[in-house]
């Protein structure tokens, strides 16, 4: 009998530890828990981590993740307003602020993705559908400076903006989420780019673009070109002028300034000068091999006969 009593104490202990153990259970920060009861929610969701009671054995705790989580969709080819294709990849932020509502109509993150997935794919269509291209891929604070730095077609301005547009998603969107207990904090369109067929017009239009500014450049720098030539071929003309005229001159000043000096010389001794005249007409006219024959009347025989220079 004392054995028996003595096992039924350990059952009551053991169970006892079992129940302690069961009916409490820890809340670790970033998460939150509903408590059912067979399957069914029992109170509300317990958002505040540390130690918490339940009921042991028939009341069960699922968890939920309270941090901020990611959606990446499928890149998508989406038409615009003005029928123009777009290749687009959007990315979303989410958390679950209503435990109790997400677990009722989501339950699992796989069917949140997979919602989220409806929801915001959705709305990405049609906000894309309703504006044109301009209003997708250009921000909502370019202003005409801006746009006429980079576009020279006039009223290239977008009256949104993807900014504004991608507001509108978020707001749209973030109305369909919350009955699901799931806050949808922002959307953000990670890459937007043309399709294939739509990309290749745009490059041939940049490299048909980048070519005429090319030819305008090539244009300006020759007519620039020539003004310099003409401009130096100019200023080279007024030098040689100018250094023409002052050579002629000073070459006739040399010419007076000889002038000069010779009817100077001729007027202090004339018969010096026709002397040394003579001479210097001797050394152009006799060479190494040259005779002459001379008249006895010439001047140059006279100065040859005479020995002192007179007659």
């Amino acid at each position: 009998m004392k054995q028996i009593a003595q096992f039924f104490l350990a059952g009551l202990v053991l169970l006892g530890i079992v129940v302690i153990y069961d009916g409490f259970f820890i809340l670790e920060e970033g998460t939150q828990a509903v408590i059912t009861q067979f399957g069914a929610p029992v109170g509300s969701p317990v958002t505040t981590a540390g130690l918490h009671l339940k009921l042991p054995f028939v009341q069960q705790v699922n968890l939920f993740d309270k941090k901020i989580q990611i959606w990446d969709g499928e890149p998508n080819q989406i038409p615009t307003g003005d029928k123009t294709y777009v290749y687009l990849d959007v990315t979303a932020r989410w958390r679950i602020t209503d435990a109790l509502k997400y677990m009722q109509a989501v339950k699992t993150e796989t069917m949140a993705q997979s919602m989220l997935d409806d929801i915001i794919d959705g709305t990405v269509r049609d906000m894309v559908n309703k504006n044109d291209l301009i209003e997708i891929i250009r921000s909502s604070d370019w202003s005409e400076e801006t746009m006429a730095a980079t576009n020279k077609s006039p009223g290239a301005t977008p009256k949104q903006g993807r900014d504004l547009i991608t507001n509108k998603i978020i707001e749209t969107a973030a109305k369909s989420t919350l009955q699901y207990g799931i806050e949808l904090i922002d959307v953000m369109l990670k890459r937007v780019n043309y399709i294939e067929s739509v990309r290749l017009k745009v490059y041939d239009r940049m490299i048909s673009e980048r070519k005429r500014i090319a030819a305008e450049k090539r244009s300006t720098g020759e007519g620039k070109k020539a003004a310099i030539l003409g401009t130096v071929d100019r200023e080279l003309k007024v030098i040689n002028s100018t250094a023409k005229r002052d050579s002629i001159g000073i070459q006739g000043k040399a010419d007076a300034e000889a002038s000069k000096i010779f009817g100077d010389a001729y007027s202090q001794d004339p018969e010096f000068y026709a002397f040394t005249k003579t001479l210097e007409s001797y050394q152009e006219i006799i060479g190494n091999k040259t005779s002459l024959v001379l008249s006895s009347d010439s001047d140059i025989f006279q100065y040859l006969k005479s020995v002192d220079g007179k007659r």
